[in-house]
């Protein structure tokens, strides 16, 4: 299954809308062959391995399955993965979770078993399940996960007094951010913070396509974040709106009146925060958030610590909000 989960990582900036799936198959002969999920339209990960096997040679009759996600049971732009791997004479799957899409939702694991497979699901599903989690996400609240990143001085701050902030981090996390516009389907951010600072938000140091643009507000005419969607009205609307577009990420960059909108709706996922090791001193400069904060200590968001790493000489913290971990 581990081998499976690094064969999805694979497929994770080409597949959306469509889940970042690996799968392994075993001969009886003990020959291996790997598949991952292409992009939308074209081959799930259980037919590329299929595929390989059938390439190779390899006698299928009585092989061995082992596929991160549940396979499909429906027609849609591709064929059900569940007739494939029955017709192939597998005899056994291995799958990590159970597909929460409604078009799945155990139907595949329902079809396997009625042909006389020998089905094991939750092999390794913890790890499946951090894979997977904008899918899976997406899947149960029709929402993209969200994940606010912000950085800032040791104490909080985003900027100077005088409003310089380029740059508060160092080249490895602004790199990581690269990597995180990547793997998200868009970046947010506010009407301000593109008059203030014309950001591209493009990807240009972490590999991968470029993410969906989307602007809280209007961008004026030239601005670099152009093309970008343009959207107006409550937060939760422009979640629905934009789960509906296919977006199964958000990644939320600012700026601080964006940051306290989402953070005080509680529809935050995931905060990624970097800290380089510096100290305004101060109050005069702008903080992560800019609106009302908790009036009391009980007031506090809590949430818990996913990992914490240091890029270059700045710390990067992770926290989620405990009600991201929906179990499929």
């Amino acid at each position: 299954m581990s081998e499976a989960v690094a064969i999805a990582a694979t497929a994770r900036r080409v597949s959306p809308p469509n889940p970042w799936v690996g799968a392994v198959l075993v001969t009886t002969d003990g020959r291996r062959f790997l598949g991952a999920t292409e992009v939308p339209g074209h081959r799930h990960a259980e037919i590329v391995a299929l595929d390989a096997a059938r390439a190779a040679g390899a006698d299928l009759p009585g092989a061995a399955l082992v596929v991160t996600l549940e396979p499909c049971n429906h027609t849609g732009r591709t064929g059900p993965c569940t007739e494939a791997i029955v017709e192939a004479g597998i005899t056994s799957v291995v799958v990590g979770i159970e597909d929460p899409d409604p078009l799945v939702a155990g139907r595949g694991i329902g079809r396997l078993v009625e042909a006389g497979l020998l089905v094991n699901v939750g092999i390794g599903a913890e790890e499946v399940r951090r894979q997977l989690a904008a899918y899976i996400h997406h899947r149960c609240t029709g929402r993209p996960l969200v994940i606010l990143k912000l950085a800032a001085t040791v104490d909080g701050r985003i900027a100077a007094p005088d409003g310089t902030s380029r740059w508060i981090t160092g080249e490895a996390a602004r790199a990581e951010v690269h990597r995180l516009r990547a793997e998200s389907d868009a970046v947010l951010v506010g009407s301000g913070t593109v008059k203030a600072d014309d950001p591209a938000l493009t990807v240009r140091h972490g590999g991968g396509p470029d993410p969906q643009r989307v602007v809280l507000g209007t961008a004026p005419p030239g601005a670099k974040v152009h093309p970008c969607w343009e959207m107006h009205g409550p937060l939760p609307g422009v979640l629905d709106e934009l789960g509906s577009r296919g977006v199964l990420q958000l990644l939320v960059e600012g700026g601080a009146r964006v940051a306290h909108s989402f953070h005080s709706a509680g529809l935050v996922d995931r905060y990624v925060i970097h800290l380089a090791p510096a100290l305004s001193g101060g109050n005069e400069a702008p903080a992560m958030f800019q609106g009302a904060g908790a009036g009391t200590l009980s007031e506090f968001w809590r949430g818990r610590v996913v990992s914490l790493r240091t890029l270059g000489p700045d710390v990067e913290l992770v926290l989620e909000a405990e009600s991201t971990k929906e179990q499929p």
